[in-house]
């Protein structure tokens, strides 16, 4: 297979495992919010959202997460330069904290799955906009690939998560009201 058809696959995993983690969250934030309703209300769309839950954890996210690896490992074999390149221990180093984001997520979802909700939908809303955090950085360290460039995306990751953190403010301001 070539070059460019394992990067082309590769990044096609990746934009389905983030698709995955933005909606696993999504759905967690409905979860949530579901369980003010009252019954049969509240059963009836815990239920579903479990069962979409499920579907969407094991057949979309997690294997996309795996094949996203597996794919990057066999750029790694066809391109082991790439390993010596600084700009690739700081996609690494987000990698490690995206999959440590995805455990997280797990042990989230296994809680749903057993009714244990502790977490508020404004917690979880800032909990999703982790997940954008961490794609405009893996983005912007990709697309930048030298040291000059990582600082104004550095600067620039910082001055998304703020405007996420604000959006999400007046968003909560505008829904009370």
């Amino acid at each position: 297979m070539s070059i460019q058809a394992i990067k082309a696959l590769h990044i096609i995993f990746v934009i389905s495992w983030f698709a995955g983690l933005f909606y696993i969250v999504r759905l967690f934030i409905y979860h949530a919010e579901a369980q003010l309703k009252a019954s049969p209300e509240k059963e009836i769309i815990s239920n579903q959202l479990k069962l979409m839950q499920r579907k969407l954890w094991y057949i979309i996210t997690i294997p996309a997460m795996i094949l996203t690896i597996c794919f990057g490992v066999w750029l790694f074999i066809e391109q082991p330069f790439l390993l010596k390149a600084g700009w690739m221990h700081v996609k690494l180093t987000l990698l490690v904290l995206l999959i440590a984001y995805n455990l997280i997520c797990h042990r989230i979802f296994k809680k749903f799955q057993r009714d244990d909700i502790k977490w508020s939908s404004t917690q979880l809303r800032f909990w999703n906009e982790l997940a954008t955090l961490f794609m405009v950085a893996i983005v912007f360290v990709v697309m930048q690939k030298n040291a000059t460039n990582w600082v104004y995306a550095t600067l620039g990751f910082f001055g998304v998560a703020i405007g996420l953190m604000i959006a999400i403010k007046l968003y909560k301001k505008f829904r009370k009201s």
